[in-house]
């Protein structure tokens, strides 16, 4: 059994660890707070621009500009978003299992490439699918988050026009509450319009003729390459939120588990000092039982 000293050491670090994890927990709630409202405001206009998208590539086709054209190749670029940092729960670990599962299952018959965003992407993949790698560049934040969408946007958007990739999927984790964030594969090229949801009896817009001003081809050229670059920083969001609202979770959860282990401790350390002082008490009375006799 464990001496009085060493379980007091021990109720003593775990002391230190919960404070470490409430003060964690605090942090990436504060943080969270800022990063759900970033998300709240870009969903409403990302919805808005993919329905413009939609309306214009239904009238003009899919061959009026070149990010909206379908290649019938087997070459894939992956961009994988994880977490520069760790002690987020299952955050990355469920985006590196799904990356496991489209190389090694789902695309293990195409040429896959990756793109990986986060260092403990980096660090699995560099395991398991050092050949698949492209680069890697650390996590947006959310001041970066716009700057890191437009310089990646730029460097897929080439690729996709030099025919170097057919196609462009970003896997990341899309946030739904402080508990819950879903694995999500999105295509952003070619691009996808979103498919318009129309009520019983209303009237599809893009039905009827436009009047384009400026030029249709203006307008796709400024639109197209905006929703794409969009997609990406939507997903950057998506997956800054996710990331800590899973840390938020985590660092709760091991400050319950921190105190209920203090508890558990703390009764141990009494039942051993307990038995500690009866020893003493049982010796002291045999001692003065034997000089009485």
């Amino acid at each position: 059994m464990a001496s009085l000293k060493d379980i007091r050491k021990r109720i003593g670090s775990v002391k230190n660890t919960q404070k470490i994890t409430r003060a964690m927990k605090l942090v990436a709630a504060a943080r969270l707070r800022k990063a759900q409202e970033a998300i709240t405001a870009a969903r409403p206009y990302s919805e808005a621009l993919s329905r413009v998208v939609g309306d214009l590539a239904e009238h003009a086709g899919r061959d009026a500009h070149p990010l909206l054209a379908e290649k019938t190749g087997d070459r894939i670029l992956l961009v994988v978003m994880t977490s520069d940092k760790g002690l987020a729960g299952g955050f990355n670990a469920q985006i590196n299992r799904r990356v496991a599962e489209l190389l090694k299952e789902d695309w293990k018959d195409k040429d896959v490439k990756l793109r990986i965003v986060g260092r403990k992407g980096n660090d699995y993949s560099k395991r398991r699918f050092v050949e698949n790698i492209l680069d890697f560049r650390l996590a947006p934040t959310g001041e970066t988050a716009l700057e890191f969408s437009r310089e990646l946007t730029n460097e897929i958007v080439d690729e996709f026009l030099e025919d170097k990739v057919d196609r462009v999927v970003v896997l990341y984790n899309e946030f739904v509450s402080a508990m819950t964030q879903n694995v999500t594969l999105m295509q952003v090229l070619p691009v996808e319009p979103a498919v318009r949801e129309e009520s019983e009896g209303e009237e599809h817009a893009g039905a009827g003729d436009f009047v384009y001003e400026p030029s249709k081809q203006d307008l796709l050229d400024h639109l197209v390459p905006l929703a794409v670059q969009n997609s990406i920083f939507k997903s950057g969001l998506e997956s800054i939120a996710s990331e800590l609202g899973s840390r938020m979770s985590a660092m709760d959860s091991a400050t319950n588990n921190a105190g209920e282990m203090i508890d558990k401790l703390t009764l141990t350390y009494n039942r051993a000092r307990q038995a500690a002082i009866t020893t003493e008490l049982t010796e002291i009375v045999s001692g003065a039982e034997s000089l009485k006799g």
